[in-house]
């Protein structure tokens, strides 16, 4: 067991396939059939659709400058703290510890498992140990090492674009669905509920759809050439995705009218019947386990390098940044990561995990962003990849999370605070506990990229 620097051995390919893995998980195969219905409007459907892939490019883009000018292990933990200091970068990971990751982590195992259970049914408590079983195995795979975990990622990626891809071609090109499901395009139906309401409820399922693109900046240090390569494969990635995802959703509401959905979470296995009878339904349900299974092995590789990150900081518990001599992984880092969302997924839902953490998380990530700003300010000097059409990329998109952010907390208030209760909690635990230990200097600034100016500036 030693503490040491991590290798970089990711190159386009993988970096690319690990941000589309992280976004196309479950979301697209239990969002759209909830958001058509609580919209009734295609086209408000594909309005929210380009507004989130908008989102999502412009803050992947951002996110692309701030990793070329820290390509280092954490993601937004360091650029939280390079941009505001010690404690704020704090309450991000301590958000990320006991909020963002866990929930999505936990969301997607238990989705995965309601589509298993269209295979094979099984009761509630089944269905969890199900999910904390291949969490656990997954939680192996990406301690044993990087390169393994990276070859599932990228080969279960290709499997899952597509299949998507395929799906599209085969629902339009069979004449199996009816364009009368779409019309009215642009009217809303006379029942339908509050606009509010639906388009709050449409944005959180599309910004979960897309979540995800943030998490790859996590594993900078694992990555060849971080500078060049983590824009390119950012840029790469949402694009794909967005087409992905307005295809998919458009063939799915072609084959299944929204009247007759009898569940979100099997919308998808709906749409496998409509083309191939009974073994579709086996065949998509299958597909969306294999894809989450993707994304999950993606987060518990990404996720974790955020607190191996501050625990070489000293701002959380020492051992995390411990690397394995034979693996080279942060793997204590990554079993908290896998106990703490086996742990959700025994004590929830998905609905109740996912409004958990989607207010606290945009917040966050919108911080982070704005951070470019002061970064800028701070350090004028010319990274080697610069966001382009600067100041409006970064001002577009704290514009859209500013929409996100009042839509979730005027729907989902209590949902909301309970994240950011449990995020304050991290203030009394910072200064009670990490305070002291992040005012020394430590041996990893070299690690983070960062000189004695800094460091001091980080003290007290």
């Amino acid at each position: 067991m030693t503490s040491g620097n991590l290798r970089r051995q990711l190159g386009i390919w993988p970096t690319t396939a690990m941000v589309i893995s992280g976004m196309i998980a479950v979301g697209i195969f239990l969002v759209p059939a909830g958001m058509a219905k609580s919209l009734g409007s295609p086209l408000l459907l594909l309005v929210i659709w380009l507004a989130m892939a908008g989102m999502a490019l412009s803050g992947s883009l951002c996110f692309g400058e701030l990793a070329s000018r820290f390509p280092h292990a954490g993601g937004g933990y360091v650029y939280l703290r390079e941009a505001y200091g010690t404690r704020t970068a704090f309450l991000y990971g301590w958000m990320s510890l006991m909020v963002l990751d866990p929930g999505i982590t936990a969301t997607l195992a238990t989705g995965m498992a309601s589509y298993a259970a269209h295979i094979y049914p099984m009761e509630s408590a089944a269905m969890k140990m199900l999910a904390i079983a291949v969490l656990i195995v997954l939680t192996g795979v990406n301690i044993y090492g990087v390169r393994i975990g990276a070859l599932i990622i990228v080969l279960l990626t290709v499997f899952k674009v597509g299949v998507l891809a395929v799906i599209s071609i085969l629902g339009f090109g069979l004449g199996l669905g009816d364009w009368s499901n779409f019309p009215p395009f642009v009217a809303r139906p006379a029942d339908s509920g509050p606009l509010f309401g639906a388009l709050a409820g449409g944005i959180v399922g599309a910004f979960f759809a897309f979540a995800g693109w943030w998490d790859l900046n996590k594993v900078a240090g694992e990555i060849r050439d971080p500078a060049k390569t983590l824009p390119r494969a950012l840029l790469l990635a949402v694009v794909i995705v967005a087409l992905t995802y307005i295809s998919t959703s458009a063939v799915f509401m072609y084959l299944v009218p929204v009247s007759q959905v009898t569940s979100d979470e099997t919308f998808a296995a709906q749409a496998g019947e409509v083309l191939f009878g009974r073994s579709g339904g086996i065949l998509f349900s299958s597909v969306v386990i294999l894809s989450i299974v993707g994304s999950l092995t993606g987060l518990l590789l990404m996720a974790p390098r955020v607190y191996y990150a501050m625990a070489t900081d000293g701002v959380f518990l020492r051992f995390a940044s411990t690397v394995h001599p034979t693996f080279g992984t942060p793997y204590l880092a990554i079993a908290i990561q896998g106990g703490l969302a086996s742990l959700l997924v025994w004590l929830g839902t998905f609905s109740q995990i996912l409004n958990y953490f989607i207010f606290v998380a945009v917040l966050f990530i919108a911080l982070t962003v704005a951070g470019m700003f002061v970064i800028r300010r701070k350090r004028p000097d010319m990274p080697p990849y610069r966001v382009p059409l600067y100041p409006f990329t970064p001002i577009v998109f704290l514009l859209l999370a500013a929409v996100v952010l009042l839509l979730l907390l005027g729907n989902s208030p209590l949902q909301a605070m309970i994240g950011v209760g449990v995020t304050a909690l991290g203030i009394p635990v910072y200064y009670l506990v990490f305070r002291n230990q992040s005012m020394q200097p430590s041996n990893t600034g070299e690690d983070h990229g960062l000189d004695q100016d800094h460091i001091r500036d980080r003290r007290g």
